[in-house]
C-alpha cells in the first residue's frame, strides 16, 4: 500500500500537513514542474525560476531526509503539462492506493482537486494548510455576524493569540497600531540597505537556462537573479533584514525612490508564500530585535501587522468569498489593460519606474502597487480582472489567495468596499509628496488639466464624477464628492472632456 503525496510549488515546508506524521517507507512524494502552472497567467520569468529552483532544492532536501521523491521536470519528454495528468501517471507508475495533498492556495486548483478522486480512481485526501496563524474556521468565527470585515480588529485578535508585542492583555506602547508614524516621505542617501543577494548555484543556473529556452519572449528579465531558493538562504535573508533594514522600515515604508527600489523593505514575502519561512518565526525575530533595543517600536509593529494582521486577514477574505471573487467589478470598469504595463514604455515617470523595476526584479513594494500602478488602473477604469491577472503574474510573491483581495479589494475597489473602507484613488500630489518620481517626469504634477498636465490629476476628478452617487454616502469620500459638486456642471463637463482626451493621448 503506497500513498502518493503531492507537494505543490508553494508548499516547500518540511512540516507541511501532507507530510507530517507520514511513514516515508510507504509514501512517495510527487513534485511536478508543469507548463499549465507556469502559463495559466503570464508569469514573470524570474517568478517561474524562483518556484522551480526552490522546488528542486526542496526535493533534494526531502531525499536527503529519507523520503522517496518522484520529481517530474518541465523538460521531461513524457510530461503532460498539467498536475492532474502527472498525478494520473504517478498513480499508475507507483501503484498508489491513495493521494494526499495539502489544500492548494488558489480556488482554481482547489476546485480541480475536487475532481481528482473520480478521474484517478483512488481516494484523494485534502488536508488544511495549517502554516498560518488563523485557520479557516478561526476566520469564519471572527467574521460571523460582522457588518464590516475591518482588518484592524482582526489584527488585534492575532496579537492576543500570538502574544506578539503584548504586555499581558495590553499592546506594548499603549497602542495597537503605529501606522500614523510610518508615512514619511523617503529620505535618500548613499547607504540604503539592500536585501541579501543569493548567487545562483548549479541547480538554479540550470533552471535559468531552462526558462530562457522555454520562454524566450516571456514577461520580465532573467538577469541578476538574486532570490533565495532554499530554507537556509531564506533564513539568512531574514537575519540580514532584521540587522540592516528593519530599524528604518517603519518611517519610510510608504516612500518611493527611483534609484532605490527596496528602501528598507524586507522582500521576505516570496519566501513566506512558497513556504521557506514561517510567519511566526519571522515575527518573533522582529519582536526579539525590538526587545533587544535595536529597532523602533513603529518599525517592529508595522512589520508584524503586515504579516499576522494583513496577510492572515487577506487569506481569510479570499477563502470566505469563494472563487467568483476574482470576477467582481463593482465600479463596472471595462477598459483593457494598457500595453505599457507589459513594456514599461510610458512618459509617466512614476509608472515607468514602478513597472520598470517590476520587469527587472519581479518586485515592487506595496505603495508602488497600490498608489502608482493600482491607482492609475483605478482612475482610468481598467477592467479589474485584467489588473488582477497582471499582478498575479508580475510579482514573485503573488499567489492568488494573497494577491486577489489585495488587487480587487484594496487596490481596485472591485468588491464594492467589502475589504477597503474607501477606494485608494489619488491625484499626482500624493505621488509627488511620497516619491522623487515627479522631478524627472515629462508631465507637470502641478498642472490640473490639459496636455502636459499629470495624467493622475486629469483623471482623478473624472473618477469622482463617474462614481459620485456611490461615493456620496461613503464617509471617507463624501468630502471629495461635495468639492466636485461645488465646481458646477460646466466645470464637470470640462473635467470629463479633459479625462477623455488624456486617455486618448495615452492610447487608451
Amino acid at each position: 500500500m503506497t500513498d502518493l503525496v503531492l507537494i505543490l510549488g508553494d508548499q516547500l515546508t518540511a512540516g507541511v500537513s501532507s507530510l507530517r506524521g507520514r511513514d516515508p517507507a510507504r509514501t512517495v512524494v510527487l513534485m511536478a514542474e508543469v507548463m499549465g502552472e507556469a502559463t495559466y497567467v503570464r508569469h514573470h520569468r524570474k517568478k517561474i525560476v524562483l518556484v522551480l529552483a526552490a522546488m528542486r532544492h526542496f526535493a533534494a532536501a526531502l531525499t536527503a531526509a529519507g523520503w522517496k521523491v518522484d520529481f517530474v521536470r518541465l523538460d521531461d519528454g513524457d510530461n503532460t503539462g498539467t498536475l492532474g495528468g502527472e498525478l494520473e501517471r504517478a498513480v499508475r507508475r507507483h501503484g498508489a492506493s491513495a493521494v494526499v495533498l495539502t489544500e492548494p492556495g488558489e480556488w482554481r486548483l482547489r476546485l480541480e482537486a475536487d475532481g481528482w478522486a473520480a478521474s484517478l480512481g483512488v481516494p484523494v485526501t485534502l488536508l488544511e494548510d495549517d502554516r498560518f496563524v488563523a485557520s479557516h474556521a478561526d476566520f469564519e468565527a471572527w467574521a460571523e455576524g460582522r457588518k464590516a470585515l475591518r482588518m484592524e480588529f482582526f489584527y488585534r485578535e492575532m496579537r492576543r493569540r500570538t502574544g506578539l508585542l503584548m504586555d499581558g492583555d495590553a499592546p506594548v506602547g499603549g497602542r495597537w497600531n503605529f501606522d500614523a508614524e510610518n508615512r514619511s516621505p523617503p529620505a535618500g542617501g548613499l547607504f540604503l540597505p539592500e536585501p541579501l543577494r543569493h548567487a545562483p548555484d548549479a541547480v538554479t543556473r540550470e533552471v535559468l537556462d531552462l526558462v530562457a529556452q522555454r520562454f524566450p519572449d516571456g514577461f520580465g528579465g532573467l538577469e541578476d537573479f538574486r532570490f533565495a531558493v532554499t530554507r537556509e538562504q531564506a533564513l539568512a535573508s531574514l537575519a540580514h533584514f532584521v540587522e540592516t533594514a528593519l530599524p528604518g522600515f517603519g518611517d519610510d515604508q510608504d516612500g518611493m525612490l527611483a534609484a532605490s527600489p527596496y528602501l528598507h523593505h524586507a522582500v521576505l514575502s516570496p519566501y513566506l508564500n512558497i513556504g521557506l519561512l514561517a510567519p511566526l518565526e519571522v515575527c518573533e525575530a522582529v519582536e526579539a530585535a525590538w526587545r533587544a533595543g535595536g529597532v523602533p517600536l513603529n518599525a517592529a509593529e508595522g512589520f508584524i501587522r503586515q504579516v499576522i494582521g494583513w496577510r492572515e486577514y487577506i487569506r481569510g477574505v479570499y477563502w470566505r468569498e469563494g472563487p467568483a471573487y476574482v470576477f467582481r467589478n463593482a465600479l463596472e470598469a471595462r477598459r483593457p489593460l494598457p500595453d505599457f504595463f507589459w513594456t514599461g514604455r510610458t512618459d509617466m515617470a512614476c509608472l515607468k519606474a514602478a513597472i520598470g523595476q517590476t520587469l527587472d526584479l519581479a518586485y515592487a513594494h506595496h505603495i508602488q502597487r497600490l498608489m502608482v500602478t493600482g491607482n492609475f488602473a483605478l482612475l482610468a477604469g481598467v477592467d479589474p480582472h485584467a489588473v488582477h491577472e497582471w499582478y498575479l503574474g508580475a510579482y514573485a510573491d503573488a499567489f492568488e489567495w494573497v494577491e486577489a483581495p489585495n488587487t480587487l479589494g484594496m487596490s481596485q475597489y472591485a468588491d464594492g468596499g467589502l475589504l477597503g473602507s474607501k477606494p485608494y484613488a489619488a491625484s499626482g500630489s500624493y505621488i509627488h509628496r511620497m516619491s522623487d518620481y515627479c522631478s524627472g517626469c515629462a508631465y507637470d504634477v502641478k498642472a490640473r488639466s490639459g496636455t502636459g498636465a499629470c495624467p493622475f490629476n486629469r483623471l482623478y476628478w473624472d473618477f469622482i464624477d463617474r462614481h459620485a452617487a456611490r461615493f456620496a454616502s461613503n464617509p471617507r469620500m463624501a468630502q471629495s464628492v461635495r468639492t466636485l459638486e461645488r465646481m458646477g456642471e460646466d466645470r464637470r463637463r470640462e473635467i470629463r472632456a479633459d479625462a477623455a482626451a488624456c486617455l486618448a493621448e495615452l492610447g487608451l
